[in-house]
């Protein structure tokens, strides 16, 4: 049984997007669908003395309504080093930031790339990597788009081999489950609940930052904060 998940890119996301990737057999990034301003595609969290704080690139959106994730621009030439100056001013005292900071350094430091899909992508990748998670990054592009909300993630999981698809849980707004069912595809929810704290830089605890946060405070422990790991993945 090929277990499959379709998710939109995010920036550096948080825990449960790479418990996710990690409890497929393919995850296909949805990105040539439309970007969403305010949302999750270009920036996320992370925590300060101060509370909580946006690292947030800046895109190109002014007149471009209908523009795609895949086809969105960064607008901000320094944003790569203004981040990662960020990140090691609030992470450089977490236990295992410097068992990371060379590879993150790397990447924030050399980064080119002008879309911010590809960027996205990159650090997926990356945290994929340091997290231990083979499961296969494919996008939506990759394969035939068909109409319909429900029928096009259908599609995409029979073009993959899929034969079940774990959606998240805000998808139970428009998908329609029969569709699913008269094909013979196994529909599964994502449960973010119950995740365990861990330990956190700055109190009080919050779960819903960057992944970055656990990876720096918990170093090679990181995974066993994700269910998926749990699961004996």
């Amino acid at each position: 049984m090929k277990k499959v998940a379709i998710l939109q890119s995010n920036y550096i996301p948080w825990k449960g997007y790479f418990d996710l990737i990690n409890m497929v057999d393919e995850f296909i990034l949805y990105d040539d669908m439309q970007y969403t301003r305010r949302d999750w595609r270009n920036r996320n969290k992370i925590k300060t003395p101060n509370g909580l704080s946006w690292l947030t690139i800046s895109v190109e959106v002014k007149g471009k309504y209908d523009q795609k994730i895949n086809e969105t621009l960064i607008s901000e030439p320094n944003w790569a080093k203004d981040h990662w100056a960020t990140i090691k001013q609030f992470y450089s005292k977490a236990k295992y930031f410097k068992d990371y900071k060379d590879q993150f350094e790397d990447f924030y430091l050399n980064v080119n790339d002008q879309h911010l899909s590809i960027i996205n992508h990159k650090l997926i990748t990356l945290i994929n990597s340091i997290l231990g998670i083979k499961t296969k990054i494919s996008w939506s592009s990759d394969y035939t788009i068909f109409d319909g909300k429900t029928e096009r993630l259908l599609s995409l999981v029979q073009q993959a081999g899929g034969s079940e698809y774990i959606s998240g849980p805000a998808a139970k707004d428009y998908i329609v489950e029969d569709i699913f069912k008269a094909a013979d595809v196994k529909l599964s929810w994502m449960d973010y609940s119950g995740y365990n704290e861990y330990t956190q830089l700055y109190p009080p605890f919050d779960h819903g930052v960057t992944i970055l946060d656990l990876i720096f405070n918990e170093g090679e422990k990181a995974t066993t904060f994700l269910k998926s790991f749990a699961d004996g993945r």
